[in-house]
């Protein structure tokens, strides 16, 4: 297991109508998407779009453990930044530390760890992560 070197990638995020319960909090579960949307945009900043790991490399990543800490709700219209850092990476998985906090007090809202297993995407099973994508978690 190497230890990448990478800094932590920031995505912003605005809170919409649509991310909220009747109160105006954000709904637990969507916490969950703005990760997403943040792991999405670091494999794009390092030139990795998610359609051409399918077609090209033949691969999709797949969530196999979520640990999620909710500390304080976000509420309609707050700019959030979504942080996404690499633990590690193995063979055929990898490991997110991620954190959303108010943008302008940098107040954490919300906290997790995301591991991710490297599958064929006809099979749905183990694949080795591909080499120049390795690589280039580990700048």
């Amino acid at each position: 297991m190497r230890q990448p070197g990478r800094e932590t990638f920031v995505w912003p995020v605005r809170v919409y109508y649509e991310d909220t319960d009747v109160g105006g909090v954000v709904y637990y579960a969507n916490y969950l998407k703005f990760m997403e949307r943040a792991r999405t945009e670091y494999l794009r900043q390092l030139g990795f779009e998610q359609d051409e790991l399918i077609s090209d490399a033949g691969i999709i990543f797949a969530v196999r453990e979520v640990q999620v800490d909710y500390r304080l709700p976000a509420r309609f219209n707050d700019a959030l930044n979504v942080s996404a850092k690499i633990n590690w990476v193995k063979r055929a998985s990898l490991e997110f530390d991620q954190s959303i906090v108010l943008a302008d007090t940098q107040q954490l809202l919300c906290s997790g760890r995301v591991r991710l297993a490297c599958l064929r995407a006809d099979e749905l099973k183990a694949t080795p992560i591909p080499n120049p994508l390795k690589e280039a978690l580990h700048l």
